[in-house]
Parts: structure tokens; C-alpha cells; sequence
């Protein structure tokens, strides 16, 4: 047998040894031998030197020696348990270890009696449970008598007992009271609060498992600055068990300012030689503040606190259950898809916007801010990647339209939920339809551990899905060509040629006029097709005001861009009596290389991809086919354009 080597994959140096063919088994005994001496092969004499050579250049499979991360792992940042007092509250019975066998793909039973399972499960999960009385609220459900002398907590235990609507109010109010800091002494203390971490970072210790399943320790700060105004994080351990219970994790009961949060994390960081990063989520429901340029209690930001944000919070929330704040309509009407599971009728607490609020809520808005900003204070504080979870409330991480359990045990399957309230303050009220199932995030991490897949979200190699696990690379750089596109492996040549998503690009290079990105983008296999792939670009004029363009970079079928740049619809295959769709229209799978053709390399701008998915029956509709006696409203949406968003790629030029 031989093995001849073409040009093309050329790995010898001589053109006499390039031209002969080479015996198989004889080139493997050189590898064994090379170190010591000459090899002679039916092409001649080959010295250790050559051999060295050979087999330090590419070889023919073009995956040994791989060094880049070659698939997604996907999980989420974002679910509670029992363990958070308001999703116990509310009914809740599933806890922090239910929740992690469920996320490795177990079979178990839901608060409200029903079996659920994951159709796939996942690579990784963090439970985010609230460290605000973190686990004392069982002890409220069960009556316990050193708790009940307090008369609010007994109020509670009585409510949480009730059930149904009486467990809401409790809701209602825990919520109402942390935000003007008047929560009940007894669920206050630090003691308690660090016994009760120890146990759970004992229950996730037990589930992670390097290599097959990542359990990572984390939890929510819940900060409801001022009564309701949403600024929460989830802190995101890279480390185990033993530097996690060092420290106390930080509650609103010790303060509700972010930059608070930050001391915490720089002396977490101090004390005990582990890494955290925080990631802000439900921007749509701060009311303002989540991407103020003022500190929540009025105090200007300044070059510090730039920098200081920039490097706590890499990352943000922008697709879950309250809402999709990647853009707001009125703030980009030219835009056909911002319009997406929107949230925006107030804050946690239902209290009404006011005018200026949602410009500083929304995740693009905050991208264009962020480079602003960066020229006023040399740092840009919301160069974040993107992330998606769920927030689910039932211990269930439920992203998938046919398999959604609902916020909280209220809104778990039912013909109930079509017209029940998700959230109800004195009259103010959001359905439960409006709850969105989403949503998940995909991390391009090297290995399934901690430290690989926290090291990937700080350096913001991560995308966000609205539940769906659409495969989606993305690369920019100088020197990608059409014929990138040709390849069946988009990592390859991106990782050669350019900068993965979550990176930086300088001055151009070789010459370029504009950069370059190689996109491409495969259905998730349960889900529909694809409909289009989009880059979305924002940018400071000339006169530094943030401007931003979509553009259509790659489609299915034989659609033509109008003068605008706009698509036609993609068509709509969906059933919604039937709950069933079509995969006749869009495509499995999606590739292009786009070059800018609007560049200015002396303005500082960032792209992130976009993909959206053909229409598929929202969880709604199969809520009205399979409950009889379901009475949703004619305004209840039953179809849904599932989509993905990567990280964006930045570009500055050099000063």
C-alpha cells in the first residue's frame, strides 16, 4: 500500500520526495525512529532532520492536532429552585438537585404532579437561585416555630400553604418589600445564609462532572433599586466548592448597588485566588437604569466606574422568559424582527416607563452607547457578549415551545395559563401568554469543565438563542474570500484568518479596504429551518451620534434584496390547528463571507450576527390544541421566528 502526496497537501520539503510515493507502514516506522536514525523508503534515504520536519507540518487529516473548540456546549446561567423564597413562594417544590439531574437529561416530576424531560440534555447548567434568603423560605412553608413569631413571615406560611392565588400575593409582596428593604429580620441572618450556601454548593459539587457535565456554582444578586427596578446579576463561579465557601455571597439585604457588587466580587477575588463575572439580565425592566450613564442612587459615572463594569460583567442577559431586549421597535422601526417577545409595559413591579426610559434598557442601544462612552472615558463599559437562559421560576429549564413549563408553578401547563396573570401588582398586570419560552446559551469552550467554559464566556466566545440550538459561528477579519465559504469547516479557516465572535478587530491589514466576516449558521435538527442570516452594525459618525444598519448578508431561496436592502417574507408553513409546520420552505443550513460596504476605518464600530428561523407554532398553540378548554384571546401570538445572536466582533482603530 502507498500513500501518494499531491501538491496541495505538500508536507515534504524536497520536489524529488513530493513527487514519489511513500510506503505507509515505512513513514510509520519513521515516526517511531526518526529521533534516531536515517529511514530508507521506496522514495530514498530520509535523515532524522527531514523526518522532524515532515511530521511537524499539517498532515493529511485535518483534524489531529486540532486546537480550537469544535462544538457549542449548550446550557443556561439562569434558573431557580425551591431554594429562592419567591419561586417557593409560589409553589415551587422542585429543588437545586431535582433541577441538575433534570438538566442531564433525568426524568422528574414537576411541582403541579406532571413528568417532564429535556428532548436532549444539556452540556452545562448554572441554578441561580436568589441569595436573598437563599433556602429560608422552606423553613417558612414548614411552619417553623422560631420564624413564625415574626408576623409577615406567618402571614407567608399561611398563604404558601393556600396556594393558588394566595401564594401570588406572597410573591407580590416579598418582591414589593426587598425593594424598599423592609424584608423580615429573621431571613436576614448571615449565619444562616452561609450554612445554607454551603449546602448547595455541596448538592452542585455532586453533579459536575468534567468532561460529561458541567455544573457551575453561581447564584442571583436581586437588586429592585427603588421598588421593582430590575438589576439583577447572576455571579458566575470558575472555581469548586472549596474557594466558593469562603466567602458569604453578597445580598440586597447588604446593599442594592452595583458597584457594591462589584467590591464584592474584587474581594472575593482577593481573598481567596478564584475568579467570578457577573451577568446583568431583564435590562426592559430597570426602568432606565440597567444602561444609565448615573449610578442607581444619581451619581455620574465616571472613567473608574467604566472600567470597573467593563471588567465584572462581560457578558448580558438578553433573551428569557420576561422578555427579548435586544432592541426596542420604536427605537429602530426600520427594523422587521425587533419586534420580538417584547416586554415593556413597566418594571418587575408593572410601574409604567416614562419617556427616555427604554433607550437605556436594550441591549443594542447599550452596544452603541458603550462606544460613547469609550471615548469619553477610554473604557467601553458595555462591550459585553451576549447570553440567553430561562429564569424559570419551577426548577425546570423549559426553552423548547412543545415542552414549556411556565415561570412559575402557576404557569406550568394548564388550560389556566391561557388566561391567567403572571405577574399582577394592584391591578397592573402581565398574561401568562406573554411569557416567552427562552432562552439557552451556546459557549465555545475547548472542553465541558468549569474553568473551560467560564474562561470562554470571559473572553465572550458565547451566543444566545431563543431556546432553539441553531449552530452559529462567526468570524471577523481582513482576508476572508468567497471561496472561505466553500468549506464544510467554518472554525478552521475562521480561527486562521480572523477573530471569533466576542473579539477585537485594528487597522486593516494586507491592504483591506473593510473587514470581512465569515458567518455560517445549521437548524437545529428539532426545530425549523432557516430563514436568513443578518449582520447588524452600529457605529459612531463622524459627528459621534450612534447610527446602526442591518443588513441581509445570506438567505434561503431565490428572494431578491429590494433598494433598501429589505427581503421578502420568508412564507409561513404553519398549522396552528394541527400544531405542525412545513421544513419545505428556508434552509438547513446557511454560509456566506460579507465585507462591509459601507466602511470608515477612522469611525469605531461593532457586528454581531443575527439568525432567524423560519415560523414555527409558539407554545401557545400547543397549549390550544392539546387543552380543550384553553380560551386564548385572538391578540395571543401562535407562531414564532425563533432566532439566534452571537457575540459581537469590535472594531477601533488604532490611536
Amino acid at each position: 500500500m502507498y500513500l501518494h502526496w499531491n501538491k496541495p497537501r505538500s508536507l515534504l520539503t524536497k520536489p524529488s520526495l513530493i513527487s514519489s510515493s511513500i510506503s505507509l507502514c515505512c513513514a510509520l516506522m519513521a515516526l517511531n525512529a526518526y529521533a534516531e536514525e536515517s529511514v530508507t523508503t521506496d522514495a530514498g534515504t530520509i535523515n532524522p532532520k527531514q523526518i522532524a520536519q515532515f511530521f511537524k507540518q499539517p498532515g493529511y487529516s485535518p483534524y489531529a492536532g486540532r486546537s480550537y473548540p469544535t462544538r457549542p456546549l449548550w446550557g443556561e446561567l439562569h434558573l431557580h429552585t425551591s431554594w429562592s423564597a419567591d419561586a417557593i413562594a409560589a409553589g415551587t417544590r422542585v429543588g437545586p438537585d431535582e433541577a441538575l439531574k433534570y438538566a442531564e437529561g433525568q426524568e422528574i416530576t414537576s411541582s403541579t404532579g406532571q413528568q417532564v424531560k429535556l428532548s436532549r440534555p444539556y452540556d452545562w447548567m448554572m441554578v441561580a437561585d436568589h441569595s436573598d434568603a437563599m433556602g429560608v423560605m422552606s423553613a417558612v412553608l414548614d411552619g417553623k416555630s422560631s420564624l413564625m413569631t415574626d408576623p409577615t413571615l406567618k402571614r407567608w406560611h399561611e398563604g404558601m400553604v393556600k396556594g393558588g392565588e394566595e401564594a401570588t400575593k406572597v410573591v407580590m409582596e416579598m418582591i414589593t418589600l426587598q425593594g424598599q428593604g423592609k424584608i423580615p429580620k429573621p431571613m436576614t441572618d448571615k449565619n444562616v445564609q452561609m450554612d445554607i450556601w454551603h449546602e448547595m454548593t455541596a448538592i452542585v459539587e455532586g453533579h459536575n462532572k468534567p468532561g460529561t457535565f458541567t455544573a457551575l456554582i453561581g447564584y442571583e444578586w436581586t437588586s429592585n433599586y427603588g421598588g421593582g427596578n430590575n438589576l439583577h446579576r447572576n455571579v458566575v463561579y470558575r472555581d469548586g466548592k472549596a474557594l466558593a465557601d469562603q466567602v458569604r455571597p453578597l445580598t440586597t439585604f447588604d446593599t442594592e448597588i452595583p458597584n457594591k457588587l462589584w467590591d464584592w466580587m474584587q474581594a472575593f477575588e482577593d481573598k481567596t485566588g478564584g475568579q467570578v463575572l457577573a451577568v446583568p439580565h431583564n435590562g426592559n425592566l430597570s426602568n432606565g437604569l440597567m444602561f444609565s450613564t448615573e449610578t442607581p442612587d444619581g451619581k455620574p459615572i465616571d472613567a473608574k466606574w467604566a472600567e470597573t463594569r467593563a471588567r465584572w460583567e462581560p457578558l448580558y442577559e438578553i433573551t428569557q422568559s420576561k422578555g427579548t431586549s435586544e432592541q426596542h421597535p420604536t427605537l429602530a422601526p426600520n427594523d422587521e424582527f425587533a419586534n420580538f417577545e417584547i416586554w415593556d409595559k413597566g418594571n418587575l413591579n408593572v410601574v409604567p416607563k416614562k419617556p427616555g426610559m427604554i433607550e437605556r434598557e436594550y441591549a443594542r442601544e447599550a452596544l452603541k452607547q458603550g462606544l460613547k462612552l469609550e471615548g469619553k472615558y477610554g473604557t467601553n463599559p458595555f462591550k459585553f457578549g451576549l447570553v440567553g437562559s430561562s429564569d424559570d421560576h419551577t426548577g425546570i429549564s423549559s426553552t423548547e415551545e412543545n415542552n414549556y413549563f411556565g415561570k412559575f408553578p402557576a404557569s406550568e401547563p394548564s388550560a389556566e395559563r391561557s388566561v391567567g396573570n403572571a405577574f399582577d401588582f394592584e391591578g397592573r398586570t402581565v398574561k401568562d401568554w406573554q411569557l416567552g419560552a427562552s432562552g439557552l446559551t451556546a459557549v465555545w469552550s475547548d472542553e465541558n469543565t468549569r474553568a473551560s467554559i467560564w474562561d470562554a464566556m470571559k473572553r465572550k466566545e458565547v451566543y444566545a438563542t431563543t431556546g432553539t440550538r441553531i449552530f452559529l459561528r462567526f468570524f471577523g477579519g481582513w482576508t476572508f474570500e468567497e471561496k472561505d465559504a466553500l468549506g464544510r469547516n467554518p472554525g478552521a479557516i475562521g480561527y486562521s484568518k480572523g477573530v471569533p465572535m466576542g473579539g477585537d478587530l485594528t487597522t486593516p491589514t494586507n491592504g483591506a479596504k473593510a473587514p470581512s466576516f465569515l458567518v455560517a449558521a445549521a437548524k437545529d435538527p428539532y426545530s425549523g429551518n432557516l430563514d436568513r442570516i443578518q449582520i447588524v452594525k452600529g457605529w459612531l459618525d463622524k459627528k459621534g451620534v450612534p447610527q446602526e444598519q442591518i443588513y441581509n448578508v445570506v438567505w434561503a431561496g431565490d428572494r431578491k434584496l429590494d433598494d433598501k436592502g429589505k427581503l421578502p417574507p420568508v412564507g409561513n408553513t404553519v398549522d396552528v390547528a394541527n400544531v405542525t409546520w412545513s421544513n419545505t420552505i428556508g434552509a438547513p443550513e446557511l454560509i456566506t463571507v460579507w465585507k462591509d460596504p459601507d466602511f470608515d476605518p477612522s469611525l469605531k464600530a461593532f457586528y454581531y450576527a443575527r439568525v432567524i428561523e423560519i415560523p414555527t407554532p409558539r407554545w401557545t398553540a400547543y397549549d390550544k390544541a392539546y387543552f380543550a378548554e384553553a380560551k386564548f384571546t385572538e391578540d395571543v401570538p401562535m407562531t414564532v421566528n425563533e432566532r439566534a445572536y452571537s457575540s459581537p466582533i469590535w472594531y477601533a482603530p488604532k490611536k
